[in-house]
C-alpha cells in the first residue's frame, strides 16, 4: 500500500484531541451542574435521554471522520494497468559536428545555438518519436527513435565537435545512416510521417549525395534542412581544456580559415527531399517555423505503452466515512414517548 497525500494522515491526530476536549468539557459541565442539581434529579428531568444512542452517535462521528481523513490521504492498493496511446511523427535529427560549427557568427556558437534549438524542439513535441544522428565525414546513430526525450537530451548535451574522427562534412553519410534507422520494423509499420531534419552550416566536402537523397524520397522520408550561420561568416576559434582561446583554425598554407553559411546546398537538399529550408542567422531566429510545419504532417499512432500503477482506493473509504457521518445525523439521542 502507498498513499497519494501521506501528509493528510497527520489529521488523524485531531480525533483523539477532539475526544479528549469533549470529555473535558462534559466533565466540567457535570461539575458545574452538581452545584445546583444532584444526579438523581437531573436524570429525572431528562427522562427521554438515550445514553446508548448518544454513545452510538459519538462513535459514528469519530469513525466517520477517521475514514474521511484516510480517504483524503488517497490510499493506493494493488496495481492497475493503464494503456497510453500517442500520436505523432517519426523525426530523425542529423546534427553537423564539423569544426566549422564552432564558429561564433551565431551566438554563442553555431553548434551551441543548434543544440539549444533542438532542446526547444524537444520541449514542444507532443508524442512524436525522435532520434539523433551526429555526423561530419562519417555519421553515427547517437540515439535511435525514442519517446524518451530525457535520454535524447543527454545525448544532445554531450555532442561536441571533438568526439568525431573527421572534421569535414559529408551529407551522404548522414543520409545513409538515417535511411538505415528508418528501415527498422517498428518504424516501417508506422503510418506516421517520416522526417529527416538536417542541421548544418551547409559546408559539404564529400561527393554527390543525390543517390542517398533519392533513396530517402523513395522510402517516403521527407528531408528538411536548417542552415545555421551567416553569409559574412566567421573564423573558427580553438580553445584549450580550460576554455581559453588559443587561436583560430588555419589551412595547410597557414592562413586563417573563414567559414560561411552555404545555404544553397541546404536549399537543394530540402527541395529534392520534398521538404523545406529554414535558417538560423542570429540569436532571435529559431526552430519554431519548422515545428509549425511538423504539426501539419500526418500523425500516426505508434506507441501504446502500458504502465503498472497502484490502484486508487480512496472512494471506498470516503463512502464508508459518509455512511458513519450519516448515522451520526440519523441515530436519535433520545427516546420517544
Amino acid at each position: 500500500m502507498t498513499w497519494h497525500n501521506v501528509d493528510y494522515l497527520w489529521l488523524l491526530l485531531l480525533i483523539p484531541l477532539l475526544v479528549g476536549f469533549l470529555w473535558w468539557w462534559g466533565r466540567r459541565l457535570r461539575m458545574r451542574r452538581r452545584k445546583y442539581f444532584d444526579d438523581t434529579l437531573f436524570e429525572s428531568l431528562r427522562r427521554n435521554y438515550w445514553q446508548l444512542g448518544a454513545r452510538i452517535k459519538q462513535v459514528a462521528l469519530y469513525t466517520g471522520l477517521a475514514f474521511l481523513i484516510l480517504g483524503l490521504a488517497g490510499p493506493k492498493i494493488g496495481t492497475e494497468v493503464r494503456e497510453v496511446k500517442r500520436k505523432g511523427v517519426d523525426l530523425m535529427v542529423a546534427l553537423d559536428l564539423s569544426d566549422s560549427m564552432n564558429a561564433e557568427d551565431v551566438s554563442p556558437s553555431r553548434l551551441d545555438k543548434a543544440k539549444y534549438e533542438v532542446q526547444r524542439l524537444l520541449r514542444q513535441l507532443k508524442g512524436d518519436r525522435i532520434g539523433l544522428i551526429i555526423f561530419t565525414g562519417e555519421a553515427f546513430l547517437q540515439s535511435p527513435m525514442t519517446l524518451d526525450y530525457s535520454a535524447l537530451r543527454m545525448f544532445l548535451d554531450i555532442a561536441h565537435t571533438d568526439q568525431m574522427p573527421s572534421s569535414s562534412t559529408d551529407f551522404s553519410a548522414a543520409m545513409n545512416t538515417a535511411l538505415e534507422s528508418f528501415k527498422t520494423e517498428k518504424i516501417q509499420k508506422s503510418n506516421a510521417a517520416k522526417v529527416l531534419l538536417v542541421i548544418s552550416d551547409g559546408e559539404h566536402h564529400g561527393g554527390s549525395y543525390k543517390e542517398e537523397l533519392n533513396s530517402l524520397v523513395e522510402n517516403n522520408i521527407s528531408v528538411y534542412t536548417i542552415g545555421i550561420g551567416t553569409v559574412d561568416g566567421a573564423r573558427i576559434p580553438m580553445y584549450n581544456d580550460q576554455g581559453q582561446l588559443r587561436g583560430y583554425k588555419r589551412d595547410q598554407q597557414g592562413g586563417i580559415v573563414r567559414t560561411q553559411l552555404k545555404s544553397q546546398t541546404l536549399r537543394d537538399i530540402a527541395r529534392r527531399g520534398n521538404g523545406d529550408y529554414y535558417e538560423i542567422t542570429g540569436g532571435g531566429s529559431g526552430i519554431s517555423p519548422f515545428l509549425g510545419r511538423i504539426n501539419e504532417l500526418q500523425k500516426g499512432e505508434f506507441a501504446s505503452q502500458k504502465y503498472a500503477d497502484y490502484k486508487n482506493q480512496y472512494q471506498w473509504l470516503v463512502g464508508i466515512g459518509l455512511l458513519f457521518v450519516l448515522a451520526w445525523f440519523v441515530v436519535p439521542g433520545s427516546k420517544r414517548g
